[in-house]
């Protein structure tokens, strides 16, 4: 998904509700009771994931395609955990980022929710999330098989800090 796109849909919860109705009419999304196990499961995978890429980095001078692959995962995994703490559980990466856009992305708060607003995605957490999917796509699915260590590096950064940024939110819900 290209930066335009996800602006289309950030910017439009009329077609992030219609897409949400569409994966829930098609099974892809299911609105479940949130599973305490579940959702710590999806985030032990994402430390897992990140302690994988952090590994790879350190040890090699190799194999980044794969380490961009774990930095999206674990980001995926927290997401997953994210919109599980909402009731729903998903898998496809489109459902889960229109569960994000629907649930967590800058809401209108009540007086009373001032105190976790920080707490809430951005537009940046968001982005992020599908500039990750876009370079896993690329090391996955193309003949590139030399990634450059410092990008590697910065988004393993980015992706740890979204992990964090997830888990301090899920933390509050457990």
């Amino acid at each position: 998904m290209k930066q335009h796109d996800l602006d289309v849909y950030i910017n439009n919860p009329r077609l992030v509700e219609d897409k949400i109705k569409d994966f829930l009419e098609n099974k892809i999304l299911k609105i479940e009771p949130p599973e305490k196990e579940e959702i710590k499961g999806h985030i032990l995978k994402a430390e897992s994931d990140l302690m994988f890429v952090a590994e790879i980095v350190k040890q090699t001078l190799r194999f980044y395609d794969w380490a961009l692959n774990g930095c999206y995962y674990a980001c995926y995994h927290a997401a997953l955990a994210l919109i599980q703490i909402k009731g729903y559980t998903s898998k496809n990466h489109l459902a889960t980022l229109c569960i994000i856009i629907k649930e967590f992305y800058k809401k209108e708060l009540a007086k009373e929710d001032i105190e976790t607003l920080s707490k809430f995605l951005d537009y940046e957490d968001v982005l992020f999330y599908v500039k990750t999917k876009n370079k896993r796509e690329d090391a996955t699915y193309s003949t590139k098989t030399l990634f450059d260590k410092k990008e590697v590096e910065r988004l393993r950064i980015q992706a740890t800090m979204f992990v964090n940024k997830i888990k301090d939110i899920v933390r509050d819900k457990l």
